[in-house]
């Protein structure tokens, strides 16, 4: 939709992400901006925490509505800064430190308390960065609303997740002329409860919310999610999963849902995305030879990577059932005699004392071995070269003769030192709680050590990839490319980027239909499954059924052969478009549109 048909309108979105990389939200309004700008251009803002400056630019001078009413909060005696963000499409960003409102905490806790039903006294410091920034953000939309009410301007701010959600009461308190959509991506409780209750969705209904935030010591938040989500003119989420928990635990349901999407052309790849493949691929295997070619070998033509990646919330993503599919994919393998082996990475974030000294030391050995070979081969194609140029005969030499007693010794001394009579680790890094880490645990209990007969080999990978890794040397884009399937079975998973980050890279998936993403997949494109975006069943079934029928998939997927792959890598891309910010910003005009042309939202 053009900006132009809002009319005389401006928007405010407001997250803690915003130049603040912490967490998903973070690239739900990064890929989104592009789109935001065509359709809002330059009444479109961003307002997000001072807390890390690199990505921004700031403006000293501008005539600017927004730095008119920074300048107004810095005479107040607050730390404000307006510029940009520096990311495509360059949106205008105004960024507030928290802190510097701290000498005025306990009033604004006594607000929260007294109008508000919100008790903080015992907030941690996370809680109290958070109560702060919505104050001074409260007072920032003051400012900038009357400004633009002079001016005959009407103002919509967008404000995600209960973090940047305690200036929603307060604007409403106070009559601003704001016109207020809150979304939340995840209610705090429901991750909570869904990780500590196998249960969860079967007693949804019956949850007290009080009683529950008490135990789990989250009733400020809580009470700050409630609310924003009750204040807001409009309360939405990103899922119809989420829309069903906030129902029970906020106690409102969104009159909007909000898929999330992706700047699809900054990953488009048109024809290349197959050549990158093989390209990223190569270097997985560059890995592969060094963590597990010193204890045996294997056909690397015959092997499939499979990956998963996440926070280490152990049920909530699944990784309990997808290391059960596994265990059962590595005896059906066996059964069955399929010539083929998986190398299952997960990539994930726990806490560890440092990187395996043996999974270093054996890639750097590896790259001696390398070395050594590169220079014997230029070695030997010199002399033989010079060989057959003075040669009478047309026989081959015997090539060991072209090479220096020096190198001969160094490739068998490398290769000594290289091999090892014990198994490949399944974990990367020394993890600071070994005997207590469930995925770790599992491996051992079913067996799943990498051993050589097994088809199913395990790399537990502690720490996020990126391009500094000392082991892959990939991004973490880049390390995507290279696999052959993305696992992401999650139980609680309000929404769920990896499988998107998949798709939009050429890569065959499979998430669940408990995942926001699986849920919208399953009800609006059940062509998906046969172009390589599978859904596995977990609402309503049992944690055994749901496993196989995992293993299942993962079976069917081995027995694909090369030319099988390629043509699924084509279909699962060609799916990208739907999930462009530019199609899914219909979404959110949706809700827009609603509240400026004063319309309910189900008659828009």
């Amino acid at each position: 939709m053009n900006r132009n048909n809002y009319g005389n309108a401006s928007l405010v979105e407001i997250a803690w992400e915003v130049c603040n990389q912490v967490g998903g939200i973070y690239t739900v309004i990064r890929s989104k901006v592009e789109t935001m700008i065509d359709n809002w251009g330059d009444d479109y803002l961003l307002v997000g925490p001072y807390v890390d400056s690199r990505e921004f630019e700031e403006i000293t001078e501008s005539d600017d509505d927004a730095f008119k009413a920074v300048q107004r909060l810095r005479e107040w005696g607050y730390e404000v800064y307006y510029g940009y963000w520096l990311v495509s499409g360059k949106p205008k960003t105004v960024l507030i430190n928290p802190t510097s409102a701290f000498h005025f905490l306990g009033n604004i806790k006594y607000e929260l308390w007294e109008k508000h039903d919100i008790e903080t006294r015992h907030s941690d410091q996370l809680l109290e960065q958070v109560i702060a920034f919505g104050y001074l953000t409260k007072a920032f939309l003051s400012e900038l609303a009357h400004i633009k009410e002079d001016k005959g301007t009407r103002l919509l701010a967008h404000i995600h997740e209960w973090m940047a959600g305690v200036c929603v009461p307060m604007l409403r308190q106070d009559n601003v002329p704001v016109e207020v959509v809150f979304t939340t991506h995840a209610t705090l409780l429901g991750r909570y409860l869904a990780m500590n209750n196998p249960y969860f969705y079967d007693h949804l209904h019956a949850v007290d919310w009080l009683k529950e935030a008490i135990h789990f010591n989250i009733e400020a938040q809580v009470r700050i999610e409630r609310a924003a989500a009750h204040g807001a003119h409009i309360f939405s989420t990103v899922s119809e999963v989420t829309a069903n928990e906030c129902v029970n635990i906020i106690g409102r349901k969104p009159e909007v849902v909000m898929p999330n999407g992706m700047n699809v052309n900054r990953y488009e790849a048109l024809q290349e995305f197959q050549t990158l493949h093989k390209k990223y691929k190569d270097k997985i295997e560059d890995f592969i030879r060094g963590h597990f070619f010193p204890s045996y070998t294997f056909d690397l033509d015959k092997t499939l990577y499979f990956f998963t990646s996440g926070r280490f919330e152990y049920s909530n993503k699944g990784y309990d059932l997808t290391m059960e599919a596994l265990a059962r994919l590595n005896h059906r393998m066996k059964d069955a005699g399929i010539d083929m082996n998986v190398v299952m990475f997960f990539v994930t974030k726990q806490p560890y004392h440092s990187v395996n000294v043996q999974a270093l030391q054996s890639r750097a050995i590896m790259e001696e071995l390398k070395e050594t070979c590169e220079a014997i081969q230029q070695q030997v194609g010199e002399r033989l070269f010079f060989s057959a140029a003075q040669s009478n005969t047309d026989k081959l030499p015997e090539l060991s003769e072209f090479v220096d007693e020096y190198w001969r010794l160094r490739y068998r001394r490398t290769i000594q030192s290289w091999k090892v009579d014990h198994l490949p680790p399944v974990v990367t890094h020394n993890l600071v709680n070994d005997g207590e880490d469930p995925l770790l645990n599992f491996i051992r209990s079913s067996d799943m050590v990498n051993k050589p007969e097994d088809k199913v080999k395990i790399v537990y990978h502690p720490d996020f990839i990126n391009s500094t890794n000392p082991l892959f040397h990939l991004d973490y884009g880049q390390f995507v490319r290279g696999c052959h399937l993305g696992i992401f079975p999650s139980y609680y998973e309000p929404w769920g980027y990896t499988p998107l980050e998949c798709v939009v890279r050429g890569v065959p998936s499979v998430t669940s239909d408990l995942a926001g993403f699986g849920d919208f997949v399953k009800k609006n494109m059940p062509e998906a499954g046969d172009k390589g975006l599978g859904v596995i069943e977990r609402r309503g079934k049992s944690f055994d059924d749901s496993a196989n029928e995992l293993a299942d998939y993962m079976f069917a997927f081995v027995q694909q052969n090369r030319r099988e792959r390629i043509q699924q890598r084509n279909m699962v891309e060609s799916l990208s478009d739907e999930f462009d910010w530019k199609n899914l910003y219909s979404y959110y005009d949706k809700a827009y549109s609603a509240i400026l042309q004063d319309t309910p939202i189900e008659q828009i």
